[in-house]
């Protein structure tokens, strides 16, 4: 078990293009005893509706989305370039079938009973505020379905409040 404090958002110096975009994040969902965990690089931070906010997408296939839509809290941990092998595994295997966490060789913490992922050394604890499905028919330009979504699989767009930051 690794020791986080709590760090307040606003001394936050991080660029989301990199945080999420290159160096990736584990969304993590359920509960300490059974949780689930998949690798994003979609996504973002801000601020929307007077929150300090993350949006997150999930494909519908994707059984960490089954545990985000059963309740009120996700979590976003990020971790060390040291453990691409480990975001890679979670990127590429499912839950559904196995124990995807234990699988990578990564464990489970959980604060206000939000999970997340002990191995990383910043974690969002978020609380979901909305959930909006992407449809074909909201893509202005054509060549999104053709690039993204030739087998179908949607994401839907989940902005959350963040309630808390943890740091090493």
């Amino acid at each position: 078990m690794h020791v986080f404090q709590e760090c307040p958002i606003e001394m936050l110096d991080c660029n989301p293009f990199t945080k999420i975009g290159k160096e990736w994040a584990l969304v993590t969902a359920g509960t300490k005893e059974k949780a689930n965990t998949m690798t994003i690089s979609w996504g973002g931070m801000g601020v929307l509706w007077s929150k300090n906010v993350v949006y997150v997408f999930i494909r519908d296939s994707r059984y960490t989305k089954e545990l985000i839509d059963k309740d009120e809290f996700f979590s976003l941990t990020f971790l060390d370039e040291k453990y691409r092998r480990e975001l890679s595994y979670c990127g590429s295997h499912s839950g559904r079938n196995e124990d995807k966490i234990s699988n990578a060789g990564l464990s489970v913490g959980s604060k206000h009973g939000v999970p997340y992922i002990d191995e990383g050394n910043l974690v969002f604890l978020c609380h979901k505020l909305s959930a909006t499905r992407i449809t074909e028919e909201s893509f202005i330009s054509p060549e999104i379905k053709e690039k993204w979504y030739t087998d179908g699989d949607m994401h839907t767009m989940y902005v959350a409040e963040i309630i808390e930051v943890l740091a090493r």
